[in-house]
């Protein structure tokens, strides 16, 4: 093979415009910025799908603070000396109606 000659230097300008192009779309593929032949970086404008799910992302997120708001208010609840899940589960457990049977409450009318 001949090492200067005009196929070898069309062959190495080929396979570096080809990693080059190959790199950038694998950056353009995954989000990240691409970059021109001078080695500068192009950012990515946001394409409206990219805007949707951003926006789909913070409701969901909004969403999950709110359940976990109602959960914490919840454990809150069973929590609570005044709350007899126990007695309940026995009430239910003798009379085998599945209707609860009249518990003690603390409520004084």
């Amino acid at each position: 093979m001949d090492w200067g000659g005009p196929s070898f230097v069309i062959a190495i300008v080929a396979l570096s415009t080809a990693g080059w192009l190959i790199n950038n779309w694998i950056r353009a593929k995954h989000g990240y910025s691409l970059e021109d032949e001078w080695g500068g970086k192009t950012e990515r404008s946001d394409s409206a799908e990219t805007k949707r799910l951003r926006e789909e992302n913070r409701e969901l997120h909004d969403k999950l603070d709110s359940m976990q708001d109602r959960m914490i208010v919840l454990e809150k609840i069973v929590t609570d000396r005044g709350y007899s899940l126990s007695d309940e589960i026995e009430a239910l457990r003798a009379t085998g109606t599945g209707v609860p049977l009249d518990i003690k409450t603390s409520e004084k009318a």
